[in-house]
């Protein structure tokens, strides 16, 4: 017996304009996008993969009203963010790929790097943006080239570096529901050869959203988040440069909104008990405004060594350190009573449930060395690479009808990767790239478990994916482009369920085959950039969560398989030298192969094939 879950069809159309004035009549040439998907700056249109770009610039304008970096998936095309922690532990998808795991220990298939460090905690991805130069969606597997090996792509930020040019801004933003948004940096040279950046950001917003049910007003929704950078720039001898990062991070307010019954099933219209600034939570805290709280605190830096050799040769280190700590709490059951007592709503609540969830410590140590050729145009460019990943961390999940349970997790991944690109013409070239992999999981638990633990957990994967792509010039203002690449990500151990009577579950690892090609294209005299796209892949030993049972339990389990196939467009027209419009649009059908994969609904019955 075969089976065939859907995953879903979503179109994503995403426009904006921007006008200064309308009283240029003469057109400007587009300017260059750079980028650094291949590890060194590139124009955009010759990159032999689909990346999508967002300027410093349009990246200050999305947050201005103080969003969070969920909020990235309404200008990218195939980009898809969400969290069931408020303003931390974001869930990305690319292509439809992605992970639906809450844990705060979740692994996920698409990485986050800011300054070329790999933020791999949920929590770390959640870091504060702001005073950055650009972003870059690289769209498909990454591994040969990067950090950590990715299966679906990586989200990548490039903060504005010190200059010996002073350079200062500021702004402040004020909206509704009292939302600020202040944000600042100063920069330039200190001395001979050293100069600096000093970055800070502060968002804000009241509560707004009341209690109805215990009659408290202006209790929820509300969040405080405070953000440094410190970054020092300086060349001690010649062709030997350093730059030093430092920055924290602190926030405060409430966790996810939950509510009870506010949709039907087979509909999406929301239902009439839905009304945005009220809920109806028993939660009960004797102070109001420990409604859903949610705090978390977290600093790190690195250090980026960069030595040109004479021979044309740059050897590079980045040695990093992350840490961070907190929790969030929530009404997960969205409502108060329950059915076996005396009131329960809005609508039917099968039992209660209040659980927090947090971090009690968490370390991430990365170490990666590369060396690369710096002849751009020497027919042969090349790059190999070494990197090591180390975290621990202890994971605490207080269900508050039983005593609190702490699971210690730790992961430690070495890898060697390189790629080599070769122009066989002037307009034709080819690029390859490979990649070792071996990541080694952990986990045992403490506190007063309803199941024990007598051995720890372990879980190990080993893997070497590859990427093969090929750039074709058709002209100077159009490329053709075709890619092949594989992805990988390890085991994954979910331990969750320990606090709840369960036992920990692992997923084996999971592998990717994509495949893509497609057109970049310089038209209209060079003012219309328009990219567009085609893409397959196929997923092997899927790892999905699933949520459910008479426990309400989340398991780790693979799919046998899954499908995917779409395409993308990302367009920008400047007409003259005061208008800019710029547009993207993506399709994405998913669907997932089981003959024997079953969900089990929350609260208990049978499985539905």
């Amino acid at each position: 017996m075969s089976n065939r879950l859907q995953g879903f069809r979503r179109v994503l159309l995403a426009a904006s304009a921007l006008g200064l004035s309308a009283t240029a009549v003469h057109a400007e040439a587009i300017e260059t996008v750079v980028v650094t998907v291949e590890r060194h700056a590139e124009d955009v249109q010759d990159v032999p993969e689909s990346v999508a770009t967002l300027s410093g610039d349009a990246l200050g304008s999305i947050f201005q009203s103080g969003q969070d970096v969920r909020a990235l998936a309404g200008r990218v095309p195939s980009l898809y963010a969400e969290s069931s922690n408020g303003r931390v532990a974001p869930r990305f998808y690319i292509r439809g790929l992605g992970n639906t795991d809450f844990d705060l220990a979740a692994s996920q298939p698409v990485s986050i790097i800011e300054d070329d460090v790999v933020l791999e905690n949920v929590v770390l991805k959640s870091a504060p943006l702001f005073d950055i130069a650009a972003v870059e969606v690289d769209r498909g597997p990454q591994g040969t080239l990067f950090g950590r090996n990715t299966t679906a792509g990586i989200v990548k930020f490039t903060t504005t570096k010190p200059s010996e040019t002073f350079d200062a801004y500021g702004t402040v933003s004020y909206g509704e529901l009292g939302t600020m948004n202040a944000e600042g940096a100063i920069g330039g040279r200190l001395g001979a050869g050293i100069s600096a950046r000093v970055s800070v950001l502060w968002q804000h917003r009241d509560d707004y959203i009341d209690n109805a049910h215990l009659g408290l007003n202006g209790v929820l929704g509300g969040y405080d988040e405070r953000a440094a950078r410190v970054q020092l720039a300086f060349q001690p001898i010649e062709n030997l440069n350093v730059l030093v990062n430092v920055h924290a991070r602190s926030l405060e307010g409430t966790a996810a909104i939950f509510r009870a019954n506010i949709l039907t099933k087979g509909s999406n219209k929301l239902n009439a008990n839905y009304i945005k600034d009220k809920v109806f939570f028993d939660q009960g805290f004797a102070v109001p405004t420990d409604e859903n709280p949610q705090a978390y605190d977290g600093m790190g830096g690195s250090l980026k060594v960069a030595y040109d050799f004479p021979a044309g040769i740059e050897l590079t280190s980045i040695t990093a350190y992350e840490s961070t700590h907190g929790f969030s709490r929530g009404d997960i059951d969205g409502g108060f009573g329950a059915v076996f007592l005396p009131t329960m709503g809005p609508g039917f609540i099968p039992f209660p449930s209040d659980t927090q969830d947090g971090l009690a410590y968490l370390h991430q140590f990365t170490q990666e060395i590369h060396l690369a050729s710096t002849d751009t145009a020497n027919p042969l460019f090349w790059q190999v690479g070494a990197f090591y990943f180390d975290t621990s961390y202890n994971d605490t999940t207080n269900p508050f009808f039983v005593p609190a349970t702490t699971v210690h997790q730790a992961n430690t991944s070495v890898a060697l990767f390189g790629q080599a690109r070769y122009r066989l013409t002037d307009q034709f070239s080819v690029t390859a790239g490979v990649r070792w992999t071996n990541d080694i999981k952990g986990l045992t638990a403490n506190g007063p478990l309803i199941v024990p633990i007598t051995t720890p957990v372990k879980a190990r994967g080993s893997n070497v994916s590859w990427d093969i792509s090929a750039l074709y010039a058709l002209s100077d203002n159009v490329n053709l482009y075709a890619r092949v690449a594989t992805g990988f990500r390890a085991p994954s151990i979910q331990g969750r369920d320990l606090a709840f009577g369960g036992s920990p579950s692992i997923a084996r690892s999971e592998t990717v085959t994509s495949y893509e090609g497609g057109i970049k294209t310089l038209l209209a005299g060079n003012t219309l950039r328009l990219n567009v796209g085609g893409f397959g892949y196929h997923v092997n030993n899927m790892q999905l969560t699933a949520i459910g049972g008479v426990g309400n339990t989340i398991r780790l389990i693979n799919a046998r398989g899954g499908d995917a196939y779409g395409f993308e467009a990302d367009a920008q027209w400047v007409p003259n030298d005061n208008w800019e419009f710029t547009a993207g649009f993506s399709y994405n059908h998913t669907e997932i192969s089981d003959p024997v994969l079953t969900t089990v609904p929350c609260g208990g019955g049978p499985g539905t094939p």
